[in-house]
């Protein structure tokens, strides 16, 4: 079988007939806590050859629209400047040869790298974030571009509106508290508790061009154990995918990510939900029968 997402044969993974992209990013010289990240993308491509192509939510085979799996960036090494530009270059080319991106991390500071590429091209750009942790540090462990420090970077490019947080440092508290409506938005796991509207809230609060990235982390970890900081009390797989369903049907999705896998031996569940995750998402946005 392929070494491929889905173990796809030429005809359905070759990059000129393909309408998707997906570039590995195995980087994690940022975590802070427990490493492994950079084996993150192999994990989900290798867990994804077990999946079913035929999608049993949305009754078709997404992989029909060709699905081209890239070959890992080489990033071990780089500096985060040097990783970020990397990736952005690499993201600037997949969009230029009209493909839509899917990047797979790593940790998640190789988001930034996208979002800049992508900001370029889709001047009202904006971000939904899912994640655990609000990332809005400026400075962590020394570094403007530490996964901590993520969304405070991309909130700089663009707006952002996170879903799912439950931890975050008094500073991150403060610089939140000091913003102007519009810019940030958050909507963490207490506003979804109380709040039956808040899937409506928080598409509502996107611009018409969006890209989602998706720090597994968000994810309860019952179900996602395998992330570099797992945080209790996170979202369920069905909230998720039909959050995500609604994203996708009010708003233009131009690219995501997923990030933040630090897969455990032996444990391949968390591997298993992020590859049928990408492929769930990108069923959504590239429905076989309109």
């Amino acid at each position: 079988m392929p070494k491929n997402f889905l173990g796809l044969e030429e005809d359905y993974s070759n990059f000129k007939k393909s309408k998707a992209a997906i570039l590995q990013v195995p980087y994690d010289k940022t975590t802070t806590y427990i490493h492994g990240a950079k084996d993150g993308p192999a994990a989900i491509i290798d867990s994804s050859r077990y999946l079913e192509r035929f999608d049993e939510e949305l009754n078709q085979e997404t992989f029909k629209i060709g699905l081209h799996t890239m070959e890992p960036l080489t990033v071990e090494g780089l500096e985060p400047e040097a990783l970020l530009e990397k990736v952005r270059a690499s993201t600037a080319e997949i969009l230029k040869a009209n493909k839509f991106p899917i990047l797979l991390g790593g940790e998640h500071s190789v988001s930034i790298g996208a979002v800049k590429a992508l900001k370029d091209v889709y001047p009202d750009l904006s971000v939904l974030q899912m994640d655990a942790h609000y990332d809005m540090r400026d400075v962590y462990f020394g570094s403007k571009l530490n996964h901590g420090c993520v969304a405070r970077r991309i909130s700089e490019i663009c707006p952002i509106v996170q879903v799912g947080m439950r931890s975050y440092s008094k500073e991150e508290k403060d610089f939140l508290a000091s913003q102007p409506n519009g810019k940030i938005k958050s909507i963490n796991v207490y506003d979804i508790l109380d709040m039956p509207m808040w899937k409506d809230r928080a598409s509502a609060s996107l611009s018409e061009h969006v890209y989602i990235t998706v720090d597994l982390d968000v994810f309860d970890p019952s179900m996602v154990p395998a992330v570099g900081t797992p945080e209790p009390g996170g979202l369920g797989w069905y909230e998720t995918i039909d959050f995500l369903k609604g994203v996708v049907k009010d708003k233009k999705v131009v690219g995501f990510d997923i990030v933040e896998l630090c897969p455990i031996k032996g444990n391949i569940a968390s591997d298993f939900l992020a590859a049928k995750l990408l492929y769930r998402l990108l069923g959504y946005i590239f429905p076989t029968k309109r």
